[in-house]
């Protein structure tokens, strides 16, 4: 009949479960950040993530084995927010290593700002705060699951960035003082999430909308360009 209603299949078709591994692991995050290792038993992660206490051993092998997926899968995510602009800069780099075009200090600002404006993004996000969590107990009382995320993530921006710190001072990108500038500068971009209650309350702010982002975005610039005026004073 003309009139007669059409079947939505898209309506009748059953919905898509979500994988039990996958969230178990962004359950872990939460629940290991709240609680650490100690205070998270097995039967609160399974009823947290809505799954059976036996998927936690069939797919990690007991609780040890999902803190420590737990640290890759934080790896991931960061992963998913900065590896494009860590892989632009390396292939940069590497191109100038091999005799291409060398990185001059405006390029080398140029590409150390948009880094340390991706990592204020991520640390002011709300995304962010489960992470934190985590890494911060991690930061406390290093175990292999520290490893994990230095070595996937940590390590390889804190690397390229450092190159780049070292083309704006002029100096050995292997020297502790070429390091200490590089931890500085991302460090404060990190302060918006683990002293995130602090910054809000010393600048009157409720929380990071569009102005206030755009205000630490700004920052991010600042701190950058600081370096070659240090630079310049020292020479």
């Amino acid at each position: 009949m003309p009139n007669e209603k059409r079947p939505n299949r898209l309506q009748n078709r059953p919905a898509r479960r979500e994988d039990p591994r996958e969230k178990l692991l962004s359950t872990a995050v939460d629940i290991f950040g709240r609680y650490g290792f100690d205070g998270a038993s097995t039967r609160m992660l399974a009823d947290a993530a809505g799954v059976n206490l036996q998927a936690i051993p069939y797919y990690f092998g007991g609780k040890e084995g999902l803190y420590v997926a737990a640290a890759e899968y934080i790896g991931t995510l960061i992963s998913a927010h900065v590896s494009g602009l860590r892989e632009t800069v390396r292939g940069r780099l590497e191109s100038a290593d091999q005799g291409g075009e060398q990185i001059g200090k405006a390029e080398a600002q140029a590409l150390l700002t948009r880094t340390a404006e991706t990592m204020a993004a991520i640390f002011i996000s709300d995304e962010s705060e489960s992470w934190a969590r985590f890494l911060i107990r991690e930061q406390m009382e290093p175990t292999e699951a520290f490893q994990r995320v230095y070595g996937g993530v940590m390590k390889p921006m804190l690397e390229v960035s450092g190159r780049l710190v070292g083309i704006l001072l002029g100096e050995d990108p292997n020297s502790n003082r070429v390091k200490l500038r590089t931890l500085s500068l991302l460090g404060g971009m990190m302060v918006f999430r683990v002293a995130r209650a602090a910054a809000l309350a010393q600048l009157g702010w409720s929380g990071f909308g569009k102005p206030e982002t755009e205000e630490v975005r700004r920052l991010a610039a600042e701190l950058v360009a600081s370096l070659k005026t240090e630079q310049r004073h020292e020479t």
